[in-house]
Formats: structure tokens, sequence, C-alpha cells
């Protein structure tokens, strides 16, 4: 059994990113309830720091996933956000919905 707080999608999303005064851009590659992963990161952040996600889903409107690395990979970085934000439930529950396609109803 996974033990993660939430179910991960995986994703494929551009994204731009500020981390403190450095800004940058990466491509969002798994996203829950409680995190995201950015990979082909331009810059990865140091654990702790405060970033913020700028993530383009078509045809939605960009979102913003505010939140702090919690890890780092030779060409990325896991945030981890605020698990109850509606904000954040809204994009994953998109991010589900374009993943899944059209249902057979």
């Amino acid at each position: 059994m996974d033990p993660r707080r939430s179910p991960r999608f995986r994703t494929r999303f551009d994204a731009l990113l500020t981390a403190e005064s450095d800004e940058g851009a990466g491509v969002l590659t798994e996203i829950s309830y409680a995190g995201a992963m950015l990979e082909g990161a331009s810059i990865v952040p140091p654990v702790g720091t405060k970033v913020t996600l700028y993530i383009f889903v078509q045809p939605v409107a960009p979102f913003e996933i505010h939140g702090r690395v919690a890890r780092t990979t030779e060409n990325g970085f896991a945030i981890t956000h605020e698990l109850f934000d509606p904000e954040i439930r809204r994009l994953v529950d998109d991010v589900n919905a374009i993943v899944a396609g059209p249902s057979d109803d």
C-alpha cells in the first residue's frame, strides 16, 4: 500500500517558477493534492525554499501553486503545498479529468 497522503497524477505541462529572486522554467510531471514534481528545471532551489509555480494547462487559465521545496533531483525538485487549498484541488481534479479522458457514458 502506498503511504502517500493523496493519489498522484502523471502530467506534462509547461511551468514557470519563482524561488526568492530567481526565475526559471520546467515541466510539471506529477501532481497531487499535497505536492508536485517539476523536472527539466532550469533552476533547482535548495530544500526548504519557498517557490511559486505557474502551470499552463490548456484550455484552463494558468494556475499558481505556492509551496516549499521538499526534495531535489539532478534536474528537478518536488514541492509540498497546502493540502486543502481549493485552487490546487481544482487543478488536480482538472488534471485527473484530462488524464482520464472522456467517459463512455
